[in-house]
């Protein structure tokens, strides 16, 4: 099984906002994002995603999701190189 760590980027107008995690199946996580089902602090807001990082098992993805989540300067280097 594939899992992938992924990055949302707010389209809500007048929200800047950015999320990271992981998952096994990107588009029912982002569907779920979307309709208010996902994430906690992703409820309201409608998502994009902008970035994909795809691994062989959970582990690695996990690790990942968590380097993402606390190097604010990747994750703006990431969000820089999104053209809306």
């Amino acid at each position: 099984m594939r899992y992938y760590t992924y990055m949302l980027k707010c389209i809500s107008p007048g929200v800047k906002k950015t999320y990271v995690g992981y998952t096994n199946n990107l588009r029912l996580r982002l569907e779920k994002h979307n309709n208010g089902k996902g994430a906690k602090s992703t409820k309201g807001y409608k998502w994009v995603v902008i970035f994909i990082k795809r691994f062989k098992n959970k582990g690695n993805a996990m690790s990942f999701e968590y380097q993402l989540k606390n190097d604010k300067n990747k994750r703006k280097l990431i969000l820089d190189s999104f053209i809306s």
